[in-house]
């Protein structure tokens, strides 16, 4: 098929791709511990069924020690064909009414700006679909080799790893498509290039046996809330850069964002100025963030007038492609025990290193995605980053050390607002990244 034929193909399959997305959203398929475990096996069920309709006859559920299961296929294609692997996951974050919806989040709504609402509109139901209507645009027969693989935990503690770690044969390819990204802006193609990994911990402040009376003992007795205060402002420099010896940082050189862009997409309030210095694309995905992402501590409603004994926060570092997950866990820990002030009691519990990632540009796959891409989009596509963190990655690197990876999906940075209310996805992005895809399988199938 040419471009254009493509295309065609799939404008007329998109009423279909989108009534599975909106069936899909309904159902809340929250995969965290405390959660109804009923609606996230129906979504399983679901997408199973979809997937071997659209050609994955012989998809399944894979037994795992725990949680939901992922979803694994195969389609031999023509021999001597590439093998290809398409990655997405079914399971959501939770949506709770505190974060301010405009509208229901597991009723799809479509409003004035054409975008379809709800909770994994983008992350990444999105993805499903897409797969789903390259699929279709085949008639369920692609030209190459596809394995399918869908995870049902992504957005907590995964069981996939372990699951490929345990198969790797199942995952031995020529290249993984990742769809669980986005552009910066939509109808800006962007291949993915470098995802940021994280390293959290629990830093715990200790000053007092037992608390005391404000008044009485106020001006001499040290207050763990404050002292766990200016522990963590030693974290950044007063710019907002990260201020940890040790940790790894650098520059971007692909796409970039302006200030203004920034400010929109981050609907930071007016007056309030950016952190860090560099280039908005630099501080996004070429250097470390830090952020103290939950505190304990008596809460406003139980205060009374007393100094707190201890206090603690979990706090999170975004670390940069190259550097050690271990390495970088490490130095954020020795800076948390060595920079209290007054002597206070400091206790770090390490809690993840999940490692960056760097995609390889320099094979014939990528190449072949990024003309798919700009032929699917009708422009040049550039290069961006993601703060986000796939620790599988690596994982299916591991599996498959020849493979190459091509990460991109409709989950546009700009208005997507993935993980917070009102996530949303625009549905002429899902029909172009169907396009690019098939477009992508096609020139894997003529080289």
């Amino acid at each position: 098929m040419t471009t254009s034929d493509v295309q065609a193909t799939v404008r007329e399959l998109m009423p279909g791709v989108i009534a599975d997305l909106e069936e899909l959203i309904a159902i809340p398929s929250i995969a965290f511990p405390g959660y109804d475990e009923k609606p996230v096996m129906t979504m399983a069920e679901v997408t199973l069924e979809k997937f071997r309709a659209a050609g994955f006859e012989d998809a399944r559920f894979m037994d795992v020690p725990t949680g939901y299961p992922p979803i694994y296929g195969e389609i031999p294609g023509p021999e001597g064909a590439p093998t290809v692997v398409l990655y997405a996951h079914y399971d959501v974050q939770p949506a709770h009414a505190s974060q301010g919806w405009s509208s229901d989040p597991w009723t799809p709504t479509r409003k004035e700006d054409g975008r379809i609402y709800g909770r994994g509109a983008s992350d990444d139901k999105s993805g499903l679909v897409t797969h789903l209507g390259m699929m279709r645009a085949f008639d369920g027969k692609p030209p190459v080799t596809l394995r399918l693989i869908l995870e049902g935990m992504e957005e907590t503690e995964s069981n996939l790893e372990e699951f490929v770690e345990t198969h790797p044969e199942l995952f031995e390819c020529d290249l993984f498509v990742i769809c669980d990204m986005g552009n910066i802006r939509v109808g800006d193609p962007v291949m993915t290039t470098a995802l940021r990994g994280d390293v959290a911990c629990v830093v715990k402040v200790s000053t007092l046996e037992h608390p005391l009376h404000s008044g009485v003992f106020g001006g001499a007795a040290p207050d763990a809330m404050m002292a766990l205060a200016r522990l963590l402002t030693t974290l950044q420099d007063d710019a907002g850069n990260v201020a940890v010896e040790g940790v790894t940082g650098g520059s971007w050189s692909g796409a970039d964002l302006t200030e203004d862009d920034f400010r929109a997409m981050a609907d930071m309030l007016p007056g309030v100025s950016l952190a860090g210095t560099g280039t908005v694309a630099d501080r996004l995905w070429a250097k470390p963030s830090i952020n103290a992402i939950g505190i304990d501590t008596t809460s406003i409603a139980d205060s009374s007038n007393v100094i707190h004994p201890e206090a603690s926060a979990k706090v999170s570092m975004r670390i940069v492609p190259g550097s050690d997950p271990k390495e970088e866990l490490a130095a954020l820990v020795a800076h948390l025990e060595t920079h209290a002030p007054w002597g206070a009691k400091v206790e770090v519990t390490p809690m993840k290193a999940a490692p960056p990632y760097r995609v390889k540009t320099d094979g014939a796959g990528y190449a072949a995605a990024r003309d798919a891409m700009a032929e699917a989009f009708g422009k040049p596509c550039d290069e961006a980053g993601s703060g986000g963190s796939i620790p599988l990655l690596q994982t299916l690197e591991d599996a498959s050390p020849g493979a190459e990876f091509v990460l991109w999906g409709p989950e546009d940075t700009a208005q997507a607002r993935i993980h917070a209310s009102d996530e949303s996805v625009d549905p002429k992005e899902i029909e172009r990244m169907i396009v690019a895809q098939v477009l992508l399988l096609q020139k894997l199938a003529q080289r």
